[in-house]
């Protein structure tokens, strides 16, 4: 029977809840608009991975504290800033099924509700003395900016090879969960060898999870993403780096050429996704994926057995084998 989030959160099922308390009372403010689009935001929250890789961290490392919840919020807080600035440079109109905040509201808005989170997560910690938390999540949002930006100058150019396909994604996606992971562990008082190494099996967590998420571009699961965004918006993924790299010099000027300049031509995206296919792109990049979760089993075997370490090892199984 697949597992479920519910079952993998039992042991921290409380602590979330109280967590959820915690978050929503940090989100109030005096200024009416704010206040009615902060509990908008909160309202469409998703699976909440991110805080279950925090508590089950801290567990994992010893034991969750007040600084764990802290962390959590922190985390929630950055994040969603910077999601909501990523909605306003995609020109995005929806998020997870919901209105963005600047479709209801206005950039103008957005891009203040998203400076106004950052400011309440860096005042979260400051305030009650994180700096050690503070500084593992503000090194992960300025990862992730890079990442983004790397990953814009390479789709100008479509000149993606595996290694500079791997730095993207550490930065983009490993980082934040790296982060959730590392402020776990020293949210419990842990030494640095053992925040460090929580953080770089979230980085492992992390880079299969974005692999996962590349394969659903090709229909590899049933998915609400329609088939081929990732191409449409001209981003090289493995699969496709994978197969390109494999192909004759005339072959792979074509498909370049048809990522280029059709790519909202449905017919060119879909003979791109054969491509990929009939190469073996798909395998490879199922292959690399594996390798990385086996890594980071690896690295949490390490750890002392808990049922906080036995639901961090069926979260990640979870991200691995989600559908969607």
């Amino acid at each position: 029977m697949a597992l479920t989030l519910k079952d993998i959160k039992a042991p921290i099922a409380s602590e979330m809840e109280e967590f959820e308390k915690k978050f929503r009372a940090s989100m109030k403010t005096k200024v009416l608009l704010l206040d009615k689009i902060m509990s908008y935001i909160v309202k469409r929250k998703g699976k909440q991975m991110r805080p279950m890789f925090v508590f089950l961290s801290a567990g994992a490392c010893g034991g969750i504290s007040e600084s764990t919840y802290r962390g959590a919020s922190l985390i929630e807080l950055l994040h969603t800033a910077t999601l909501v600035h990523d909605d306003v440079v995609d020109d995005a109109n929806y998020r997870r099924g919901f209105f963005s905040v600047n479709a209801l509201w206005k950039n103008k808005i957005a891009v203040l509700v998203g400076d106004y989170l950052l400011s309440r997560g860096l005042l979260l910690s400051v305030d009650n003395g994180d700096y050690n938390l503070l500084k593992i999540v503000s090194d992960a949002v300025k990862m992730m900016s890079e990442g983004e930006l790397l990953q814009m100058e390479k789709a100008r150019r479509l000149d993606i090879n595996e290694e500079v396909y791997y730095e993207i994604i550490r930065q983009k996606t490993a980082s934040l969960i790296a982060s959730c992971c590392g402020v776990g562990a020293a949210s419990s008082g842990q030494e640095n060898g053992t925040i460090e190494k929580m953080q770089l099996f979230g980085e492992k967590v992390g880079m299969a999870f974005q692999i996962k998420d590349d394969l659903f571009d090709y229909g590899e699961a049933e998915v609400g993403k329609p088939l081929g965004i990732d191409i449409r918006e001209k981003k090289m993924t493995l699969p496709l780096i994978k197969a390109l790299a494999q192909a004759s010099w005339l072959e792979k000027r074509r498909i370049l050429n048809l990522v280029r300049n059709h790519n909202d031509n449905t017919k060119k995206i879909n003979e791109i996704i054969h491509f990929v296919k009939e190469s073996g792109g798909l395998e490879y990049a199922e292959k690399v994926m594996q390798k990385y979760y086996k890594e980071a089993l690896d690295i949490l075997n390490e750890f002392e057995d808990s049922v906080y370490k036995t639901s961090l090892s069926q979260l990640v199984q979870f991200t691995i084998e989600r559908s969607k």
